[in-house]
């Protein structure tokens, strides 16, 4: 019998009284027992963290960057392995957990680069009245403290990456908190981060259950959470921990608008391919994915076949296939919960153009029109892979359409018009435009995050770094400038 996986504990390996099961949501197999973080060891993790913080702080940054290119190296060894892991306990399509895998490369890249630069400081001559003669102030970022990161399940690496990475880049030791669901990949990343040089303390991989985290959430020496996950959890950890310094990185109904203008053969076919892969990738499970088309009336009756004949030729099926393009949701509650959904769109007036069928926990990618304004799929994520189609008399209305939501994290913007692209940035209500593609495109280097109900501030390696730190300046008297 295979032992459990032991989790990371102040860099250390350590295991717990009880354990739990990782099942892959495609067959139901083991894929792992997992030992669960004791509340004596969460206890000794984050005292280890509090009193490192410090020491870390002050770690020079070939230590950091030399951590951080480590790990970037050792995923890109063991892109293989890990993808096959994160694809066997996600149910993401393999082809999609390679990407994945690189993905977390490029993250550890950026930050190895980020830490080499990060805090140079920045003067500035105070003399510019006469009561700051003699006077000049220099700004650094320090660390505000312990980050407890909370990663979600529909990418357990490259979102632990994006908790991780620029922690370490500015010296704020981490405890790092994976989804019950998905927790080898994170599990893993702890193996790469103890064969490096970091201070002990300074990082922890933490197997604690949902309904022990409000403990930890409260924890007054974890002064920063990095939050990825639903809005609901999301909002209840910001109005539990107001004098915390909170990122929220939560929910999406992404619209892709296709404007009178994108109107040839070519531009129909693009805006449709992309459409139909990036409404169902990673199972829809991405709060970037494609849930909304918003069409110009003009191009609607040309546009919608193609996308339903693309959102078909997308191959579901076993997520270990190289071939497949959709494979199950995270478990068979998910996937009854999107079903439950489209069968109320249908029963309240929405055609349903293609899919609408489940099979366990995978669902069939799905496309809907005429959808209801007070379907709870007009209101909420669907998290899953379903798409609604919808006309606009205009790009006025289209805009008005994407503002009509609760969420707000990004859109995209089929159009070659230049001013309609600045003018879509102006009006969009959304954390991110991406023009001439649909909303899911992400680098990991830019700054990503929503408004409204998507969340509060900012990751991408750089702008997560500043929500992990904040200014502090310091004013030199009776200098000759």
């Amino acid at each position: 019998m295979t032992s459990p996986h032991a989790f990371w504990l102040a860099g250390r390996q350590a295991a717990g009284d009880t354990t739990f099961d990782v099942t892959n949501p495609w067959d139901g197999r083991l894929v792992g027992t997992v030992s669960v973080s004791a509340e004596h060891q969460v206890e000794e993790a984050v005292a280890a963290a509090h009193a490192v913080r410090e020491e870390f702080a002050a770690t020079p940054a070939h230590v950091r960057a030399a951590a951080l290119d480590h790990v970037a190296r050792r995923l890109v060894e063991r892109t293989e392995e890990i993808a096959q892991l994160i694809s066997a306990e996600n149910g993401k399509p393999i082809k999609w957990a390679r990407g994945e895998v690189g993905r977390a490369v490029s993250v550890f890249r950026f930050a190895t680069e980020e830490a080499r630069r990060f805090n140079g400081g920045e003067a500035q001559r105070l003399d510019t009245d006469a009561g700051g003669t003699g006077r000049l102030a220099l700004t650094r970022r320090f660390p505000r403290g312990v980050v407890l990161g909370i990663a979600p399940f529909n990418f357990p690496l490259n979102l632990s990456a994006h908790k991780v990475a620029p922690a370490i880049a500015v010296g704020a030791p981490i405890i790092l908190k994976p989804a019950p669901a998905t927790p080898l990949s994170s599990l893993l990343l702890g193996e790469l981060l103890a064969e490096t040089d970091l201070p002990v303390g300074s990082w922890s991989v933490l197997t604690v259950p949902n309904d022990r985290m409000p403990a930890l959430v409260q924890d007054e020496r974890l002064p920063v959470i990095s939050f990825t996950g639903s809005g609901p959890v999301g909002f209840s950890i910001l109005e539990s921990v107001p004098r915390k310094h909170c990122t929220l990185e939560l929910g999406g109904n992404g619209a892709a608008v296709v404007l009178g203008d994108y109107a040839s053969d070519a531009d129909l076919d693009w805006a449709a391919s992309r459409i139909a892969t990036f409404a169902n990738y990673q199972g829809g499970q991405s709060c970037i994915s494609v849930q909304r088309v918003i069409a110009d009336a003009s191009l609607y009756e040309r546009l919608v076949p193609k996308i339903v004949a693309a959102v078909e030729n997308q191959v579901t099926g076993d997520p270990s296939d190289p071939a497949t393009d959709v494979g199950p949701l995270v478990s068979e509650a998910a996937a009854q919960r999107l079903e439950q959904w489209v069968d109320e769109a249908v029963k309240g007036g929405a055609a349903l153009l293609t899919g609408g069928t489940r099979d366990g926990a995978t669902y069939a990618p799905t496309v809907l029109a005429d959808l209801p304004d007070d379907a709870t799929l007009s209101c909420e994520e669907a998290f899953g892979p379903v798409l609604s189609v919808q006309r606009a008399d205009s790009e006025e209305e289209a805009f008005a359409a994407v503002n009509d939501s609760k969420y707000g994290l990004q859109a995209g913007v089929f159009t070659h018009d230049l001013q309609a692209a600045f003018r879509a940035h102006r009006a969009l209500e959304v954390g991110g435009v991406v023009i001439g593609d649909v909303p899911s495109y992400r680098a990991d280097q830019m700054p990503y995050g929503g408004v409204k109900e998507s969340g509060v501030g900012r990751e991408g390696v750089a702008y997560a770094m500043d929500d992990y730190t904040y200014e502090r300046v310091m004013v030199l008297t009776g200098l000759d400038l």
